[in-house]
């Protein structure tokens, strides 16, 4: 697959968002977070991603380091994309890569992150 433009979004639509994105690189984590989300994550520099629709429908959620700004729709519930910065500060943004358009996730094949050692 490699690094191409992908448009995902939210369940209802009013979330949506343009990536670059490399889908040969994503992670699923076994972290208590995302073990029970199931996303299959690939990460992208901020600046590869454009949200088109519905920053003010964002809610957030952080846990544990309060590092992760974990973003849902607050009117269908979905996580299609968190923000956070990589430990040198460069701003990064992970895509559930279930939320592309045109992406059958079957098809990825995901590395498991031990989110839940660190």
């Amino acid at each position: 697959m490699g690094s191409a433009r992908y448009e995902g979004s939210c369940h209802c639509g009013r979330v949506a968002y343009e990536v670059e994105v490399d889908l040969d690189k994503t992670i699923t984590c076994n972290c208590s977070y995302c073990q029970r989300r199931g996303s299959v994550l690939a990460f992208s520099p901020a600046q590869a991603f454009t949200l088109l629709k519905g920053e003010e429908a964002l809610t957030e959620y952080r846990f544990n380091t309060q590092k992760i700004q974990h973003l849902f729709c607050e009117s269908c519930g979905i996580e299609s994309f968190a923000r956070a910065s990589l430990p040198d500060g460069t701003p990064m943004v992970a895509i559930n890569a279930r939320c592309l358009s045109g992406v059958e996730p079957a098809e990825l094949q995901p590395t498991l992150y031990d989110g839940r050692s660190r």
